[in-house]
């Protein structure tokens, strides 16, 4: 049963890229507006075909421009959460090179960030602030890495100083920064508990395949993606408070859906 998934998946994910690759590219070169919402369809097909059954909880914040800054559980968090919104990623300059995801990055014009060359922040945190001042929502995963799945890790700070660029940039000089959770809550229909979780997660020390492997083997997933009140971010706030408010509030999403929260209310 697990191959016959895994070809299922390559059929349609492979059949999605070659329909929808031409018409992207086109986008991009001439820098139409449908290569912003176009990768959302690709996504739910990914989502289909890996059987990511996602639930949407709260409501995306209409105001622009638009920070969400997400907790980061897997490879996976991309499709998932590119499925529901028209975003642009950002992810560390390595990504850019790695097979299939690498290209799929740069289809959806991702921000690519050195993080360990701390000269070059100011002018990638301006790309980034240039980006939300031309209205696209911009995704931060700011915890830098991924976690288990059960929890938040400590988050960072810097690239919030994405949001002070961009209240620089704006008529108004305000930037909204929505927290967002994403909470793998079951496989096969059933509650996923501490120990399945790791069937979702992508721990740095796993391997892509083996991990899509292990997703391919347990069948369907179900996961939550809660949107939070939005922060309004007004030019000269204080982005460290920025950062521990939006912590508060994703920890607080997060513990919620892990602990059946949405799945009582239902």
């Amino acid at each position: 049963m697990m191959w016959l998934r895994f070809v299922y998946m390559i059929v349609v994910m492979a059949l999605a890229t070659l329909i929808l690759l031409p018409v992207q590219l086109v986008g991009l070169y001439f820098d139409l507006p449908f290569r912003r919402r176009l990768p959302r369809l690709w996504h739910r097909i990914a989502c289909h075909a890996l059987g990511i059954k996602v639930q949407v909880h709260g409501d995306l914040e209409r105001a622009k421009p638009l920070l969400l800054v997400v907790n980061h559980v897997s490879w996976k968090d991309i499709m998932v959460l590119g499925s529901v919104v028209d975003v642009v990623f950002i992810a560390k300059t390595e990504v850019r090179d790695w097979p299939i995801f690498g290209i799929l990055a740069r289809l959806q014009k991702t921000i690519f960030v050195t993080r360990e060359q701390k000269r070059s922040t100011g002018t990638q945190v301006n790309d980034i602030a240039d980006r939300l001042a031309k209205g696209e929502i911009v995704v931060l995963f700011p915890e830098g890495t991924t976690s288990d799945g059960n929890r938040l890790l400590p988050i960072k700070s810097s690239l919030f100083g994405a949001a002070s660029s961009a209240a620089d940039q704006v008529p108004g000089q305000l930037v909204y920064v929505q927290p967002v959770a994403i909470a793998y809550t079951g496989i096969q229909g059933m509650a996923m508990g501490r120990y399945h979780r790791s069937v979702a997660a992508w721990p740095g020390s796993l391997e892509l395949l083996p991990s899509l492997f292990g997703l391919m083997k347990a069948g369907a997933i179900d996961v939550d993606v809660s949107f939070g009140d939005a922060i309004p971010f007004h030019r000269g706030d204080n982005r460290k408070a920025l950062s521990a408010d939006s912590t508060a509030s994703i920890r607080t999403m997060l513990n919620f859906s892990l602990r059946g929260g949405w799945r009582k209310s239902r």
